[in-house]
């Protein structure tokens, strides 16, 4: 058995084991039936559907030429995780506008080449969305600027 597309045979793999750990976690959860689900038919289902998805990857990897795995890459790790953290951190503090301003920010700096004005740009728009859908569209109970 030779793998022939590395990066794709680790997705693979990837998926059939975060499926495998859906199945077990939700394991003790009642399935039901398609016409009566239980809590536990939805979760299930996807996780069935990840694990297909996995073993489809994993098979297409040993037939097709593909790329090796490439080197961890920390930086993008590091500001996402870092938009992500401040924008749950400050969105209670300073509002909706703000800490999506921020997230967006924070974010383009996961790559080397950022452009501040395409930034800035989006992340007006993100926070104009973030304010349109979930404050007023689903009425989520979130303050829309600092202080308020």
């Amino acid at each position: 058995m030779v793998i022939k597309s590395p990066q794709d045979f680790g997705a693979g793999i990837l998926f059939i084991l975060f499926g495998a750990i859906g199945l077990y976690v939700g394991s003790d959860l009642t399935f039901g039936s398609a016409r009566n689900m239980g809590p536990g038919y939805f979760p299930m289902i996807i996780c069935g559907l990840i694990i297909l998805i996995g073993l489809i990857v994993t098979a297409k990897s040993l037939s097709l030429e593909g790329p090796a795995i490439e080197r961890i890459q920390f930086r993008p790790i590091l500001f996402i995780l870092l938009a992500i953290a401040a924008f749950g951190i400050f969105i209670a503090q300073i509002g909706a506008i703000i800490s999506s301003i921020l997230l967006i920010l924070f974010a383009a700096y996961a790559r080397r080449e950022v452009n501040f004005v395409e930034t800035i740009v989006f992340a007006v728009c993100t926070a104009a969305f973030v304010v349109i859908i979930f404050v007023y569209a689903l009425g989520q109970p979130m303050p829309v600027w600092w202080g308020r």
